[in-house]
């Protein structure tokens, strides 16, 4: 059982992580306000599948977008300061992720690119390993 009050120096590699992670989900934020702003005449450039894919998307899954970039971008904050509520941030972000997936697995997944898979893939991967780094963190007295 760890010991939540016992504060020790992570690793050196801790911040610098926290930060490249807090740089990829900015990213994530910059991606989801230029595609939720995309004005008629920017969507009309877009290739007829991107229409449908952008048209068919439910606002559920949308939401769940913003809350996996933006409970992101304030979790990693909070492993850069070492705070303990990065973890709920960051455990939260992760339920955007599943959810957002659930529709791009489920509706998307033949409509799009094998990049945007792959993508959505390291998405998950980025997420999952940000919770195991802030639980680990925690455990470990990182942080507090």
């Amino acid at each position: 059982m760890a010991n939540h009050d016992a504060v020790s120096t992570p690793p050196r590699w801790f911040r610098p992580v926290a930060i490249v992670a807090l740089i990829w989900n900015l990213l994530g934020c910059v991606a989801y306000l230029s595609d939720v702003t995309m004005k008629p005449e920017d969507i009309a450039k877009l290739t007829q599948a991107e229409q449908a894919l952008m048209a068919s998307r439910p606002a559920w899954s949308i939401g769940a977008t913003a809350v996996a970039v933006w409970f992101g971008a304030a979790g990693c904050v909070g492993l850069i300061f070492r705070k303990r509520w990065a973890i709920w941030l960051l455990i939260t972000s992760f339920i955007g992720v599943l959810l957002q997936d659930l529709w791009f697995l489920s509706h998307a997944f033949s409509m799009t690119s094998a990049v945007a898979i792959v993508l959505q893939g390291v998405v998950l991967v980025v997420s999952i390993a940000l919770v195991y780094l802030a639980r680990a963190g925690s455990a470990r007295g990182w942080l507090r």
